[in-house]
C-alpha cells in the first residue's frame, strides 16, 4: 500500500498543473477543446510512464556525465512513437495539437520525473510515479479543457450544452486560457486547504 503513495501523489498532492505548475505551455496552448487537452495529456502520460520505467531499469547503467543526454533520447524515443502513432492513426487530432507533440521531449514534467524520481527509485515505484503524475496532468489538461470548451462555445467534446451563441470566445484564445487556469488553480488550493 505505501508503495502506492507514488501514484496517488501525482493525482493530487503533487499534480503538475494545479500544485507544481509545471508544463504550462501545452497546459494553456493545447486546451482549447476537451478532446485536445485529453489527447494531450495521454500523450504526455505514455510519454512519461515508459521513460520512467526505461530511465529506472538503466540507471545503474548510465554514466553520470551523460545522464540528461541519455534521458532525452530515451524520452524523444518515446515521443517519437507517439507522434508516428498519431500521425497514422488521428491525423486530425496530430493537426490540431501540432508542434506541441514535440515539445513533449522538453517538456519539464517529464525530463523532472526522469532526473528526481525514476533515476532514484526502482522500477514499479517509477512506473507507478509516472502513471500518477500522467494521469494527474492528463485529469488537469481535460478539466481546463472541458471549462474553456464549453464557456467558449457551449459544447464539451463537441456535445452542445447550450447553444454556441451565449458562449465567450475569449475562453477559446489564450487569455482565456490564463483565466479559466486562474480560477482552478484558486477553486484545488482552496479545496487543499480545507483538507
Amino acid at each position: 500500500m505505501s508503495k502506492l503513495k507514488f501514484f496517488v501523489n501525482g493525482l493530487l498532492k503533487e499534480n503538475p498543473t494545479f500544485v507544481l505548475l509545471l508544463g504550462m505551455c501545452p497546459t494553456l496552448g493545447t486546451t482549447t477543446s476537451a478532446l485536445n487537452g485529453m489527447s494531450m495529456g495521454l500523450a504526455t502520460a505514455f510519454v512519461l510512464v515508459c521513460s520512467n520505467v526505461v530511465i529506472s531499469l538503466l540507471k545503474n547503467i548510465i554514466p553520470d556525465k551523460v545522464h540528461i543526454p541519455a534521458y532525452i533520447v530515451i524520452i524523444a524515443t518515446f515521443v517519437t512513437i507517439v507522434q508516428m502513432c498519431m500521425e497514422a492513426y488521428v491525423p486530425a487530432l496530430y493537426e490540431s495539437l501540432g508542434l506541441f507533440i514535440p515539445l513533449i521531449v522538453v517538456n519539464c514534467i517529464v525530463l523532472g520525473r526522469a532526473e528526481a524520481f525514476a533515476a532514484k527509485h526502482s522500477v514499479w515505484e517509477s512506473f507507478l510515479d509516472g502513471l500518477g503524475i500522467g494521469l494527474g496532468f492528463t485529469g488537469a489538461l481535460l478539466l481546463l479543457g472541458m471549462v474553456r470548451e464549453l464557456l467558449g462555445t457551449g459544447k464539451i467534446f463537441s456535445f452542445a450544452v447550450f447553444p454556441e451563441s451565449y458562449g465567450v470566445l475569449i475562453f477559446v484564445l489564450a487569455p482565456g486560457a490564463f483565466l479559466a487556469l486562474g480560477y482552478l488553480i484558486a477553486i484545488v488550493n482552496k479545496l487543499n486547504r480545507a483538507k
